[in-house]
């Protein structure tokens, strides 16, 4: 609608919401709004009103309005016809109200043939309005193609981060769960511990406590033979000369007797060992804690894992798939290779990780630069063990490649990294031979890596964690 409204257009109007009606209802009133509208005005009311003169409806669903509706229906088709007579009128030239056949390469404008032979367009180049329009249609689509094509990358750009979005809350959901999982491990093993240490407080409270009512009830039995005794010399004491000299013999042994008990005394280690129960307690749980706790030198990232790789929930292993895994294209993301990075490089430094190997399937372990990338193939910048079809290769392009003489299938492998040095060295920790070593002047950040076309796992080992005290 316009800024102007006429008032023929006010009667096709719902007072409620000042546009053309759309489905009108007729109210006893003879008050005629949009149906929505009214519903939307009645809802949550009691008592139904006309909106304009408040006059108590008869109907909750009130008839339509045909008559209405109809010519609103005609009112509005009158109103396009004229907007479109508006537009075709608009393509006259608005000086000379000639259609326009021609189009200005000066002015880049279209214009008739009367402007044409007009001083603002002298000498100037002209084309026919169709030619043009053409012409520059095809120099638009030339000048769209790149946009559509950016469009259509947006699009899978989109998608994958819709992907990324989505991955964020599953890895985050899985995350939780496995910290929840672990802390529950502890808190299972403290609370263990917790009442192992209590059972052995209690019980060595229950011994001590029951020794100790034994001597109470032991003493308070001399105290009343004593107390006997005491009372039975102050008796003779008291008596009669004659009496006391013969009975004296008698009372004069039992005082002695009395005389041989030994006094009473708290023996060592009655009480409770409180120095055994909390000295050092922590400590001493956290070292027993390390019979529950491994370590791993290397902990694989999920985030590099090729589309056919999938690492494990404790991030310790890997294993082959065929079908392809819709992941987020990740820059970290191996693109075209099944293999997965570890999460932490080194660029100093010594380091050693062993791995579980298999020999019923490809794989590869070793070390490669941070600066490689994992889109496409790669060409350079790693180095590692390759085993394939039977066969163990020392692998590094461009340069190495040397079949290796091992005389049985590896079990474990074990990768010792030496930064400084330039060296990296792999050896079989089953028996302690030495298998190749690379040297190699390191110049940036090395990252653990392993690949596989197995379906069957390679795993990360764990570290045996010693504890040592500083003397």
């Amino acid at each position: 609608m316009g800024s102007q409204i006429s008032q023929s257009e006010v009667d096709f109007c719902c007072t409620i919401c000042c546009n053309f009606f759309q489905n009108p209802v007729l109210l006893s009133c003879s008050h005629s709004f949009c149906k929505d509208c009214l519903q939307r005005w009645w809802a949550g009311k009691q008592i139904l009103l006309c909106p304009l003169c408040k006059r108590r409806s008869s109907k909750s669903d009130p008839p339509c309005n045909l008559a209405l509706k109809n010519l609103c229906e005609s009112f509005l088709l009158e109103l396009t016809l004229e907007e479109k007579a508006a537009a075709r009128s608009e393509k006259l030239c608005s000086l000379h109200s000639e259609k326009l056949k021609l189009f200005c390469l000066d002015h880049q404008q279209p214009v008739c043939v009367v402007c044409r032979d007009s001083k603002t367009h002298l000498q100037h180049k002209f084309r026919p309005i169709d030619e043009a329009a053409e012409e520059y249609k095809k120099e638009l689509r030339k000048h769209l193609k790149p946009l559509q094509t950016k469009v259509q990358h947006f699009n899978q750009v989109k998608a994958d981060w819709d992907l990324a979005a989505d991955q964020i809350k599953v890895q985050a959901h899985s995350t939780e769960t496995q910290i929840r999982e672990e802390f529950k491990k502890l808190r299972d093993f403290l609370k263990e511990e917790e009442v192992a240490r209590i059972t052995a407080l209690r019980r060595e409270e229950q011994l001590k406590s029951e020794m100790m009512m034994l001597r109470i009830a032991a003493l308070n039995r001399e105290i009343a033979a004593l107390s006997d005794t005491v009372k039975a010399t102050d008796k003779e004491l008291e008596s009669g000369s004659v009496t006391f000299l013969q009975n004296y013999k008698a009372a004069a042994e039992r005082v002695q007797q009395r005389h041989q008990v030994k006094d009473p005394h708290l023996l060592s280690g009655a009480l409770i060992d409180v120095a055994k129960h909390l000295g050092n307690l922590i400590f001493n749980i956290w070292n027993k804690m390390k019979e529950m706790v491994t370590y791993y030198p290397v902990i694989l990232d999920p985030n590099t894992a090729g589309f056919n790789i999938v690492v494990s929930e404790d991030l310790k292993s890997l294993r082959y798939v065929e079908e392809v895994r819709q992941l987020p294209q990740n820059p970290e993301r191996f693109g075209e290779y099944p293999a997965v990075l570890g999460s932490e490089g080194f660029n100093s430094g010594t380091h050693s990780w062993d791995v579980h190997v298999r020999s019923d399937g490809n794989w590869a372990v070793g070390v490669i630069t941070e600066s490689v990338s994992r889109k496409g193939d790669i060409l350079a910048g790693y180095w590692e063990i390759w085993f394939s079809d039977g066969i163990y290769r020392a692998y590094s392009p461009p340069g190495i490649d040397k079949v290796l003489s091992v005389k049985k299938h590896l079990q474990r492998i074990r990768v010792r990294l030496d930064w400084n040095r330039g060296k990296l060295s792999f050896f079989d920790p089953d028996t302690g031979t030495h298998i190749y070593t690379f040297s190699q002047t390191f110049t940036e950040r090395l990252f653990p890596f392993a690949n596989t076309t197995n379906t069957n796992s390679l795993s990360m080992l764990p570290k045996k964690v010693i504890l040592q005290l500083e003397m």
